[in-house]
């Protein structure tokens, strides 16, 4: 089936009218109007610190799972990956495959263990049998540093969102504003509503958010896919091939090859250090889940392990379904609206799965409609922002009201009361650094931007974590060592990387200094990070292998989980 004719309808109405613009805004509206009610009414039965940090543990399996979900299924995954497939095809889609796999990591190793170990943070299972004041800084350090770059994602995202809801065109002003402050606007509005969120609702509105985000994002990405395959008849392969065809790349955008793991003619050096970077990536979106603060703390708001176990299984089949829909929204988007249109509105095709939307809807039933279901993902869109930049700031908040401010400052003396009050400072000043980063990280893919925050988490948290749990000689030196080794050897090795300097895509695109090849750290951080923690370990005389033992039946039966973080 050949959609030219569809291709260049889409081209040449890309330009939103003012009709379509006033439906659009109208819709997008009450999306933020529904969370923030949500958000009031979590505020008035939120009474304590376990339910600011945690949501009372009275969450059940199912709507955990929506929750873990809609917290996981970020605007990498919607704006992110669609985008990736569009324009890279094959090579795309790994990232759909990467993100899934990582659950297996998470759902086998940390989920139950975790969830009976501590009480609010990664830190309560970190500093358990370790010196409380050092493990818990190192805990907050590295849980900020790994949300910051997540936010960073959904607010180059919600830019680029913005920017296509209002109809701006490169060249073209609205309301006195040109595109790029358009998306400036767009990502200082998330960094208000994120604050209001965390701030008023905690983890209760938080939770809700993100659980009427995910069923919405499902039904949303479903109608949406099954309105793409109608018009392919249901013919996968039909799609595809249009989709190869339209990329401008033919075959070779059904194979491997296109982004990552290049070969470069007449340079081995170069080839090898793409296909390093493919095995990097793959080995950061794997074993970055089981590490994102973020995610971790979605296990202490759950009764008992079980649940937290029987939650991650409803998110797994959630998440699963979810990237399979990212296959269609991505060539769909390719054969429908095509590489050039993608690339107009937004070069790194954050706006890609949005565009589909709206041509699909253009072919159906004319502009109207197009201009409807374009709202419809693009509010779904803003939504699945919304929720997860709460869910990354209550974490980041709650560590630094819990681990930084009541362990070290007050040792362990803080009350309620002021532990809350403190992360509702911390929750506005991390949302006023995420929104001066990201103004200037508009020009990166979101779901690039994700990867990095994986490649922190895989190198700095999950080998403590995993030493904490299961290595008896794990002492307070080697989880420091840990942390910071991992946490200084990803940072770093990106700093150095094309990623901040020079390539023209570059967060610095007017300098180079960047000696790494590879944008992607995780196969040399990974390791460092481990490897910091064992030699740090071993150099230190401590010891207290009663404490490990009394950690293994904490985390095998929960018993005293509630007083994790008391002692």
């Amino acid at each position: 089936m050949n959609l030219t004719g569809i291709q260049q309808f889409t081209l040449e109405t890309a330009a939103v009218s003012d009709s379509s613009r006033a439906i659009t805004i109208g819709l997008f509206s009450v999306i933020i109007a529904a969370t923030l009610y949500i958000t009031v009414w979590a505020s008035r039965r939120t009474h304590n610190a376990t339910d600011f940090h945690s949501g009372g543990r009275g969450f059940t399996a199912t709507q955990n799972g929506f929750a873990i979900a809609g917290d996981y299924m970020s605007a990498a995954s919607f704006l992110g990956i669609a985008g990736m497939i569009a324009l890279f095809g094959y090579d795309g889609f790994l990232y759909s495959i990467g993100f899934l796999v990582a659950w297996l990591v998470a759902l086998l190793l940390v989920a139950e263990l975790l969830r009976n170990s501590g009480r609010y943070t990664m830190g309560d299972v970190l500093s358990y049998r370790m010196q409380q004041r050092p493990v818990r800084t190192a805990a907050a350090v590295s849980t900020i540093t790994v949300s910051i770059f997540y936010l960073l994602a959904q607010m180059v995202g919600a830019g680029a969102l913005i920017s296509l809801l209002m109809g701006i065109q490169p060249g073209e002003t609205y309301l006195g504003m040109s595109g790029e402050t358009a998306k400036i606007v767009g990502i200082v509005l998330v960094g208000m509503l994120m604050t209001i969120y965390v701030s008023f609702g905690g983890m209760k509105g938080t939770t809700w958010v993100q659980i009427i985000k995910a069923i919405m994002l499902m039904t949303g990405t479903g109608l949406l896919v099954v309105l793409t395959l109608s018009i392919y008849n249901f013919n996968l392969g039909s799609l595809m091939t249009d989709a190869a065809s339209a990329s401008g790349q033919g075959a070779a955008f059904l194979e491997p090859g296109l982004r990552y793991g290049v070969e470069v003619s007449g340079d081995a050096v170069q080839s090898m250090w793409n296909k390093l970077d493919l095995i990097s990536l793959g080995m950061a979106l794997v074993l970055g889940t089981a590490g994102l603060p973020h995610i971790l703390i979605r296990f202490y708001t759950v009764p008992d392990s079980m649940t937290a176990r029987k939650s991650v299984n409803w998110a797994i089949g959630l998440i699963g379904t979810f990237y399979l829909f990212t296959l269609v929204l991505g060539f769909g988007a390719a054969a429908i609206v095509g590489h050039q249109a993608i690339t107009d509105q937004d070069a790194a095709g954050n706006a890609a799965a949005p565009q589909l939307a709206q041509a699909v809807g253009d072919h159906f039933g004319g502009e109207t409609t197009g201009a409807i279901l374009l709202a419809l993902i693009a509010s779904v869109a803003f939504a699945t922002i919304l929720s997860t930049v709460a869910g990354l700031v209550i974490a980041s908040s709650s560590s630094l009201a819990h681990d930084f401010y009541n362990s070290v400052i007050r040792k362990g003396k803080a009350t309620d009361n002021e532990q809350v009050r403190v992360a509702r400072i911390a929750a506005a000043g991390i949302g006023l650094v995420a929104v001066v980063l990201a103004v200037f990280a508009q020009n990166l893919n979101v779901a690039f931007l994700v990867a990095l925050a994986f490649a922190i988490a895989a190198s700095a948290n999950l080998p403590t974590i995993l030493l904490s749990l299961f290595w008896k000689r794990f002492n307070t030196r080697g989880a420091i060592c840990g942390v910071y080794g991992g946490l200084i050897s990803a940072v770093g090795l990106v700093l150095f990387s094309p990623v901040v300097s020079g390539s023209e895509t570059a967060l610095i695109p007017h300098m180079d200094f960047a000696w790494f090849p590879m944008p992607n750290p995780a196969l040399f951080s990974v390791p460092l990070g481990l490897l910091c923690a064992v030699v740090g370990t071993l150099t230190s005389k401590e010891q207290d292998f009663e404490k490990f033992a009394q950690l293994q039946v904490r985390a095998l039966s929960g018993a005293g989980a509630e007083k994790a973080s008391d002692h």
